[in-house]
């Protein structure tokens, strides 16, 4: 069972917009040393959909080749039509994925059975766990409690479900009211900006790209061994630096520039189509570190 914080992983890119394997390399050795439980690679947050299959078989060789024996690996292979999501599946797989994780695919009038019956035949011919990812500005389909305590019930391969459909902590609640079923864990998403709220409806942890997970690590740590108050102390104190980083349009770009000033990637853009951050923004994330150091972070 998957729990804990799980780091989605930037792709890092070099100024003239090629992989910078070496800064992806600093950044799983950075979270590793931070203390992740796993890691998610070729999420929405890696720029999955700029990526190129081979530029995506590098990231994922690549992200292997630096993960101690302990810590898994799950792979975005979320695709247009179920035919794709089999062959990447099988892709991750063979190179080492310990589990994948998929969103509904994108297509005309997705319904209900749609859905279930994709779930099912990837699960059919792939053996490999499933994280269900329920994000719909990606899948364009918003997935209901009851479909996926479905999902949860018939496809025992299912092992953990990605919840990103805002308010999150109330379908956390509901999931866990209706299924009665705590073998399937639970995460968040969204940068941790609900992450205190989300464990209190019986989240498991959170599965973020966000830049500190040492600070999302001890929020867990210290809800799961009874300091709920000292969770909810860290978890107001640091939400300001998640809520900016989250920041719809320019979220991943801030979230290079912080990762760039941990000196674990070499540059912080984004590949294009995309927004890089114009002065005033810097400036806001210059105050804002500028304040965490006066108050003694020790993170920041």
């Amino acid at each position: 069972m998957l729990k804990g914080v799980i780091s989605v992983l930037p792709t890092p890119f070099t100024p003239d917009g090629t992989l910078d394997l070496v800064s992806l390399k600093k950044v799983v050795q950075l979270f590793v040393k931070a203390g992740v439980s796993g890691f998610t690679a070729l999420g929405v947050t890696s720029e999955v959909s700029k990526l190129s299959d081979v530029e995506k078989r590098q990231i994922i060789e690549t992200v292997i080749q630096e993960l101690p024996e302990n810590i898994p690996m799950i792979v975005g292979t979320t695709a247009e039509g179920t035919h794709n999501c089999i062959e990447a599946s099988r892709i991750a797989m063979a190179l080492g994925a310990a589990a994948i994780m998929v969103s509904p695919p994108r297509m005309p009038k997705l319904n209900t059975e749609a859905v279930v019956r994709h779930y099912k035949t990837l699960s059919d011919r792939v053996p490999v766990p499933i994280v269900v990812q329920d994000y719909p500005p990606i899948s364009g389909y918003a997935m209901e409690p009851s479909l996926l305590i479905r999902i949860m019930k018939e496809i025992p391969k299912v092992i953990a479900i990605k919840l990103e459909d805002a308010p999150t902590p109330v379908k956390i609640s509901r999931i866990r009211e209706m299924s009665k079923d705590s073998s399937v864990a639970i995460f968040g998403g969204l940068g941790g900006t609900y992450l205190f709220e989300e464990l209190l409806a019986g989240a498991d942890g959170a599965m973020t790209g966000f830049a500190i997970p040492e600070i999302l690590i001890e929020i867990v740590r210290s809800f799961q061994s009874g300091e709920v108050e000292k969770a909810k102390e860290i978890f107001y104190r640091y939400v300001a630096i998640m809520r900016f980083e989250f920041q719809e349009g320019i979220g991943m770009a801030i979230r290079k520039e912080i990762l760039r000033r941990r000196g674990a990637i070499d540059f912080a853009g984004i590949r294009p189509p995309g927004t890089n951050l114009d002065e005033s923004t810097i400036r806001a994330l210059d105050e804002l570190f500028a304040w965490y150091k006066k108050e003694g972070s020790p993170w920041i």
